[in-house]
């Protein structure tokens, strides 16, 4: 791939992990009022595999994959398709779409943490600085009695924290996996594998299965939207950013994201949230940058 090509793709990359997936909260939210989390990831993620492959082998892609990175597929899909998102739109059924998305910025502090466990990566003053803000914003977001009094509420939250604990590590392990050289193969092939594990997990707790002929225009216009956009177009340019630039650039997405899954939960679904939440959220995302920014330092140093 030429630096010119290289050049255009990375921001057309990050616009995609930015603003597409800051929708797919919305999205989410609004199909799983309908339809079973497991249910729906498992449709959505077969579906885009199917169209993925489909353009793949019109495009005369090399479809062909090794054991090692068979094994690395189904493994990397499982964290990030199978856990990182089906047990978090599990979770969308307790939380509000824009509180989730707040509760998920907390990643670039997860991949901060793990780089310093893994790769025994220096941690410098100014990425203390924003691990204390980010603890003292998941404080303020998780303490507040009007949405930890149900139980669910309480369950949602904790598996949205292990969602993006492992979505994090997988980040990580990704960026050295051996796994299929072209990026679109290899997102179709996570999401083949991760939609067969999801099938089997949605029967496994007896969710209900809904046909498509009986959804609601609106579940029909999400998975559409989550099929092409926040599937085929928005994860095939994480898994190409994962390989072209740093693991904690790519978890910026973290920025954006919540602002908008915020604006969308308020204009479309009418989501409200509490100056508690918002002053937390403002500790939390400034606690994100500080983690995130950095000046011209020796490489070891994040």
């Amino acid at each position: 791939m030429t630096k010119l090509n290289t050049k255009i793709l990375i921001p057309i990359a990050f616009f995609a992990i930015y603003v597409i997936w800051g929708s797919t909260y919305l999205m989410n939210k609004i199909a799983v009022q309908q339809l079973s989390p497991f249910f729906l990831a498992s449709i959505r993620f077969f579906l885009s595999s199917l169209l993925i492959l489909f353009i793949s082998k019109l495009m005369k892609l090399n479809l062909k994959i090794s054991k090692k990175e068979l094994l690395n597929t189904i493994l990397v899909g499982f964290m990030f398709l199978v856990f990182g998102n089906g047990v978090f739109v599990w979770s969308l059924k307790y939380i509000d779409s824009g509180f989730a998305a707040l509760l998920a910025s907390t990643q670039p502090l997860f991949v901060l943490l793990l780089m310093r466990l893994i790769d025994n990566k220096k941690i410098k003053s100014k990425s203390l600085i924003g691990i204390a803000l980010g603890i003292i914003g998941m404080y303020l977001l998780i303490s507040q009695k009007e949405l930890t009094t149900d139980d669910d509420t309480l369950l949602g939250m904790f598996m949205i924290f292990a969602c993006v604990l492992v979505w994090s590590f997988a980040s990580i392990y990704v960026k050295k996996a051996e796994l299929p050289k072209s990026y679109f193969v290899s997102t179709g092939y996570q999401m083949l594998f991760a939609s067969i594990i999801l099938f089997f997990i949605s029967l496994s707790f007896n969710e209900e299965w809904i046909s498509p002929i009986d959804w609601n225009a609106n579940v029909i216009l999400s998975m559409i939207l989550l099929i092409i956009f926040g599937s085929i177009v928005a994860f095939t340019a994480f898994n190409y950013l994962l390989k072209e630039v740093s693991t904690e650039k790519v978890a910026t997405s973290a920025y954006v994201n919540p602002v908008i899954a915020l604006i969308l939960g308020w204009y479309v679904l009418g989501e409200q949230l509490s100056t508690q939440s918002i002053v937390a959220s403002i500790i939390l995302l400034t606690g994100v940058y500080f983690i995130t920014s950095k000046k011209k330092t020796p490489k070891e140093n994040l």
